[in-house]
Formats: structure tokens, sequence, C-alpha cells
């Protein structure tokens, strides 16, 4: 039976999920020692004693991330925990040199909140946050590089984590998707972690059960680790709703287990039967002091917390009557949204503005692949060639194609000063288009009569080519109604 088969069945289970999605910080250093935490560095660059977990050295916190965990945890709606501390999680693993991972387990910083998201239908769900805890990463093995042993690369061991965990209330692959979207939104939003699935820093874990519709007990649950895009998190819960449902409907008990989920087939396989937190012999770390946060400190973090974008957008759909999708587009990109906050106060039409920022710019953006911040164009500059469009002094095609790069080309110059000097400026002189009018309707005179016959089509000929003799220097609506009054005329 395929995924897509049993996902898209009626049947009498509903599913029952939640996830761990891990999310490393985007901290210069490592979260309890000097490490660089940087991506991409040789095997084994950014390593030391601590790291290494070598006898006698001794971590100490980095509160950058204590900051960083109260930011998402804000934005989550979480209480924030001010007294709470380390605990050891005691495990083997190759990568996980000290054979415990440093972590939070009685006491996380964040707990008790929740996320509103939005689903396709326009409708929202509420998502419960169990807890947001802090805690190190481990190494990675690698088993690909030599045909006889496994090698370890420690420069992810001690990259600093957060893992956020929801409570059961996600019902739908949907669900979980609009709530993984959402968090890596404000993790970059919030410039709490650049939320790359393909560099590891953003990783989920789904927990997936089922249970009858109206039955309130919880099944066995099942959990698929390390999910590293989110179409895979939607392929692997309905893939393993599908496995569950199939199995139950004919008899079969589902075992607690953690799960692979393997990307080319879409299916899940076991790993091993399912740890209970027992097993891991939690202790509190005696090698770190417990994190104790002011009021000053939470009051600080509070007030620097910015509008988040779900603000942004319903304040931009109620101000400015935009639709919801493109507000969501500037309101999810920061860097966007505060170029747009400097130029609207020099724009005349600000939704203009949003229309070239999601238009033109974002097309230029991509073509020259960089981000608003590494454009050439000042906010200000922008707004000023917009202006100058919006009052018809200057075409649109001619502002893309000669006003801007002009400007790219000389960052202190005003718009509407170079655009006078490049002689882009639009004709006011009605007679002189008149007369480009005359000499089009001359040249195309079968083309005339055709449209005395009811041929209409060929209005845009002639605007185009009027438009060709002004050189684009024409108001193209102008230009329409002076050719149709001509040809009214003709008749």
């Amino acid at each position: 039976m395929s995924t897509t088969t049993i996902a898209n069945e009626v049947t009498d289970f509903e599913l029952v999920s939640g996830l761990e999605i891990h999310v490393q910080l985007n901290t210069q250093s490592k979260i309890f020692c000097t490490d660089s935490a940087a991506f991409g560095a040789s095997p084994n660059e950014h390593i030391s004693t601590v790291s290494l977990g070598l006898p006698g050295a001794l971590p100490k916190l980095n509160r950058e991330v204590v900051e960083k965990a109260m930011r998402i945890g804000l934005a989550l709606n979480c209480e924030i925990n001010q007294y709470n501390f380390f605990d050891r999680k005691n495990y083997f693993y190759a990568d996980l040199p000290k054979g415990y991972q440093i972590t939070q387990d009685n006491s996380p910083i964040c707990k008790n909140g929740f996320l509103n998201v939005r689903l396709s239908d326009g409708t929202e769900k509420r998502i419960g946050i169990n807890r947001i805890h802090l805690e190190e990463d481990a190494g990675k093995s690698m088993h690909d590089q030599d045909e006889h042993f496994s090698m370890v690369d420690l420069n992810r061991a001690g990259v600093p984590l957060i893992e956020i965990v929801t409570e059961p209330d996600i019902r739908s692959a949907e669900e979980a998707s609009a709530l993984l979207t959402e968090i890596r939104q404000l993790v970059r939003f919030l410039d709490v972690s650049d939320g790359n699935m393909e560099e590891g820093s953003l990783r989920c874990d789904a927990n997936i059960s089922i249970r009858k519709k109206g039955n309130n007990a919880f099944g066995t649950r099942c959990e698929v680790k390390n999910l590293n895009s989110i179409r895979n998190v939607r392929r692997a819960i309905d893939f393993e709703f599908g496995r569950q449902v199939e199995a139950v409907s004919n008899g079969v008990t589902i075992i607690q287990s953690t799960l692979n989920f393997d990307a080319d087939k879409g299916t899940t396989s076991p790993m091993r039967s399912k740890e209970e937190a027992n097993d891991y012999r939690y202790f509190p770390d005696p090698d770190l002091p417990p994190i104790v946060i002011s009021d000053d400190w939470l009051a600080k973090v509070k007030a620097s917390m910015p509008m988040l974008p779900k603000q942004i957008a319903a304040d931009l759909v109620d101000n400015l009557g935009i639709n919801f999708t493109e507000a969501a587009v500037l309101a999810d990109d920061r860097l966007l949204y505060e170029y747009y906050l400097v130029a609207a106060k020099e724009v005349t039409n600000k939704k203009s503005l949003i229309n070239w920022l999601l238009g033109n710019i974002k097309a230029i953006l991509n073509e020259k692949q960089i981000n608003i911040s590494q454009y050439a164009l000042s906010p200000s500059q922008l707004a000023q060639v917009i202006n100058l469009v919006d009052q018809k002094k200057i075409s649109q095609q001619n502002a893309l194609q000669q006003l801007m790069p002009a400007l790219e080309a000389d960052q202190s110059a005003d718009a509407a000063h170079l655009a006078q000097q490049l002689n882009l400026l639009i004709v006011e002189d009605t007679n002189a288009i008149d007369g480009m009018v005359e000499e089009v309707l001359a040249k195309f005179n079968a083309q005339v009569e055709a449209y005395k016959k009811g041929k209409k089509g060929v209005l845009g000929l002639f605007v185009g080519e009027v438009m060709k003799l002004a050189k684009g220097k024409a108001d193209a609506k102008k230009v329409n109604e002076i050719i149709l009054k001509r040809l009214e005329e003709l008749s």
C-alpha cells in the first residue's frame, strides 16, 4: 500500500504526534568553551581539552546561549525558568567523547508555551510547547571515509543547542510541517540560528502514534530520528501513520522503538528499541553552577524583543490592505522588513514599495544571489525611484533597465537628478506624442484598417511602436488614450 494512498484514506484512527526540534544556536563559540562553533571547518579543527572531554578540563557557560534561549522561549509564549541547572545524560557513542552529554532534564530553561500555526485553509491550530532545554551537540561519525574504519569529527561537539519539545497536539503531517516552518522562520528572524537544515543547524525527531478517533488514551509511540527537511517530516509522518494503521488493523502490536527514515524510499525502519529515561542515569552536573536569571536580566531580554513576524504581517494587512501571503513574505525576512521600514519613510505609496520589494527587487536579489543587506541601492534611493515611477516622471522599464543600474554604480546619486542627466524623464509635450502617434498610424495603415473592422488586438502594436519612438520616455497610459482618440477620429 503506498504512502499517498494511506495518507488520503479515511480511517477510524487519528494521528497523535509531537516534535523534538534541535536548533543549533549561532554563537561564535561553543556552549562551554571558546572553540569556534562555525560550520564547515576541516575535521577536528575546532576542538580543545573541553570539547574532547579530557580529564580535568572544566566547562564554563557561554552567557549568549542563555539569552538566545530566552528569546526563542519568549517568542513561543513560554514561562522562563529563572533558576535552572544542567544535568549529565550518560550514554556511549563514539562521537560523544566524555561518555555523557550536558543537557537539562528536570529543570529546563523554558516551559509551558504554545505556537499558533496557520494552515493552508486559513485556519489556525494551537500547538503546545512542553519545554525548551539547553544542551551541547555531539560530534559526527562518518562511515564513508574509509573502507575498514569509521571516522569521528568532533568540531560539532559542544556546539550549543536548544531542544524544543512540543506537546502531542499534532494531528496531521501538514500541522507538523507548518509548525516546523514557523519555528525555522522565528529562529532566523530573532537571529537565534541560521535554521539551515541542510547543514544540520535545525534537525527534527517526530514522535508518532495512533489511536481510535474519540479515544483520549495515547497509543504506543515510535520516534523517527534526524529528519533533515520539512518535506521529509511530512513524508515520514504520513508513512509511519499508514504503517501503524495497517499494523493495528491486522492485529499487530506496535512496539515502542526508534526509527530511521529512508528519504529515497520514503519509508521508516527500526533502529533500536526505545530507551527509557532512567537508562540515561541523569544527575546534576557537578562542574556547572545553576543558572540564575535575575528579574533585571529577564526584563532587558523582554525589552529587546522585536515585533514578531505574525504581528508585523497582521499590521501590514490591516494598514495597507495587502493580502496575508504578501505580508507574510515581507514579515518573515527581517532584513527585508528593516529595509522596508527605512524606505517607507520616504516613499509616497507604501503599497507600491511592497510590490517593488516582493517583485522587482526580489528578482534582482535572486539573480545576483545576494540578500537585501548586500544590495547596492539604499532604501532612500529605491524610494526615490518608486516615487518617480508613481508620479509618471519615468517609466518602470527605464527605471529598472537604466536608472537603477546607474544608481548602483553611483550610490551617492540623487535618483531624480540622475534620471534627468540620463534623459530618462517622460516626455510631457503632448504635441510630440501626437506626432509620434501620427507617424506610427501612417506606417501601419493596414493595421489601422483592420482596427476599424473590429480587430482591436492591434492596439497593443500601436502603443508599443510609439513607446519605441519615445524610447520609453512616455506614459503608456497617456499614449493609449491618444491613440484611441485618434483612431476614433479616423473611423
